[in-house]
């Protein structure tokens, strides 16, 4: 992709883009909610789909000349319903946090009952937040993890669904570690009639993988966006059981959104449609396996991580018995060109936020494995541990940018 026209265009984002590119190929990109798509994938969001507005779904638009858009749109649905075995997709939902709030529209009414996990404990703040919509328009209760173990407390939560009857229960998260067990939570909303829903955004490509169980067909609802793991465009998509389906499409459309982004879409059917290539099961596998290797060498240089470990493609650090904070050690890291972000642990009283969140799907795709996880998380222990010391971190840069060199997009 040489994007002349853009450089004849406009040189200044032209500009900007190439050093973006020589950024990302010359960093290790830890955020676990970030990944790089295919140049097909890119290709695909940079095509003349752009161009039509679509407002409704395939064969009842609002407007004329879709009949490609069509094609583009059904064949996103059915890799969809292939890839995860559902019995209804709507692929047109803009992101995470949309797709969450488009469900909750078509299934509750302000006031009712929504029950999700704390953000501090691994949850996403579109599950009930009360800085977020989701925390201010319903009846929000939240659960969380174990104090003795981190882990999901399936007790705890149940006894709080029979508390408050909830009319929804979520689960799923953006910096949970472990397996999810989306059986005992359709177990939970079955008992005490509520609906179940699952936010897989993070762990949806483990999940079209093998390498974590799949919430269908226990759940009721389940959402997710189409990057991260996934390794698409930015986006979502909602899946769900039959009964659901006409009251989820009427929430997407006309409910809160108009046009769908028709270059997204056929982004996100090329890249389900890579998903369903058995090399993809294999990708997902080198994650996971990472992201193991990771937390075995910062454990064995003296970190602690919540919950012990990991089961899927994240890791959250504990930093306090370095005498560090989140923020303090994100920015020593970024300092070496690695990126991390901040994150809260369970039940820490402190004023800081004092972990940070690191993952493998990026570093994966780049063709990373086991033996370079050993060599970051050695990176990452000598740069926190040399915080104020310019001169270790730039040695560190150093190493990283040559690391990332035998890895650089050709």
């Amino acid at each position: 992709m040489k994007y002349q026209n853009l450089k004849t265009g406009d040189r200044v984002v032209y500009e900007t883009l190439f050093k973006e590119i020589k950024r990302k190929n010359s960093v290790l990109e830890l955020v676990p909610s970030e990944n790089f798509p295919s140049k097909a994938t890119l290709e695909a969001l940079g095509t003349i789909f752009n161009d039509k507005y679509s407002s409704g779904y395939p064969g009842d638009r609002f407007y004329g000349g879709n009949q490609f858009i069509d094609v583009i749109e059904n064949l996103a649905i059915e890799r969809a319903k292939k890839l995860f075995g559902a019995e209804h997709v709507n692929v047109q939902p803009y992101s995470g946090s949309v797709a969450n709030a488009e469900v909750y529209l078509a299934l509750m009414n302000a006031g009712d009952t929504l029950m999700g996990m704390r953000e501090d404990h691994g949850g996403h703040y579109s599950e009930g937040d009360k800085q977020n919509f989701s925390g201010k328009l319903f009846n929000a209760v939240q659960y969380g993890v174990s104090e003795e173990t981190e882990l999901l407390d399936y007790d705890g939560i149940r006894k709080i669904a029979l508390k408050t009857r909830p009319k929804m229960i979520v689960c799923g998260g953006s910096a949970y570690p472990r397996e999810i067990d989306f059986k005992v939570f359709s177990e939970i909303a079955e008992e005490v009639g509520a609906i179940s829903m699952a936010d897989i955004s993070h762990i949806a490509g483990l999940v079209v993988g093998g390498v974590h169980p799949s919430p269908f067909p226990h759940m009721d609802v389940v959402t997710t966006t189409t990057h991260k793991t996934l390794r698409g465009p930015r986006g979502a998509m909602i899946m769900c059981k039959e009964k659901f389906a006409e009251n989820i499409d009427k929430a997407v459309y006309p409910g809160l959104q108009g046009g769908p982004l028709d270059h997204v879409t056929a982004a996100k059917a090329v890249a389900f449609g890579e998903a369903l290539k058995p090399e993809f099961a294999d990708y997902a596998k080198q994650i996971v396996r990472n992201a193991r290797t990771l937390a075995e060498s910062l454990v064995k240089n003296g970190f602690k991580l919540v919950t012990g470990g990991t089961d899927n493609h994240l890791i959250v650090v504990d930093l306090r018995s370095k005498g560090v904070n989140g923020k303090e050690a994100e920015t020593a890291l970024d300092t070496c060109c690695i990126a991390v972000t901040v994150q809260p642990i369970p039940f820490d009283p402190s004023a800081f936020t004092n972990g940070i969140r690191l993952g493998t799907p990026a570093v994966t795709t780049m063709g990373m494995k086991e033996s370079e996880m050993k060599e970051i998380g050695e990176f990452i222990a000598r740069a926190i541990s040399s915080k104020d010391d310019r001169e270790g971190l730039e040695e560190i840069r150093r190493k990283v940018k040559e690391l990332c060199q035998n890895f650089e997009e050709k």
